[in-house]
């Protein structure tokens, strides 16, 4: 994923590049403000596609696995690892035992974390 992330920053560069010599600056104050205006920006976007790497493949994992667990157990992953509630709260939605919650939790993650690592070892 480095290399495509490189590969399209470069593009863009050139993209970028190639528009400004047809706007070139005169020289005065407003056009070299302009030019410092905008720092580089390249280890903020090589941090967003990482942060959108990962999420696309945590999403491609968690379908993947999805259909291996019973309802209930998703539930219980979900809506405590996803959406922040207590054990007890999902405990009292779903009907399971907190502690029932925290084995589903735990035997969704651990199977997750696998899966993405297979697909880390595929895209590489």
């Amino acid at each position: 994923r480095a290399w495509l992330f490189t590969i399209t920053r470069n593009k863009l560069s050139t993209f970028l590049t190639s528009r400004r010599s047809h706007n070139q600056a005169s020289g005065d104050s407003g056009q070299h403000e302009l030019l410092t205006a905008h720092p580089d920006r390249s280890n903020s976007l090589e941090q967003d596609w990482d942060r959108e790497f990962q999420r696309q493949l945590a999403a491609r994992a968690m379908q993947t696995i999805q259909a291996e667990f019973e309802d209930k157990t998703w539930q219980a992953f979900w809506q405590t690892a996803v959406d922040g509630l207590s054990a007890a709260e999902v405990s009292r939605r779903i009907g399971l035992s907190a502690g029932a919650i925290y084995v589903a939790k735990s035997r969704v993650l651990a199977r997750l974390k696998e899966e993405v690592e297979r697909l880390q070892a595929e895209e590489e």
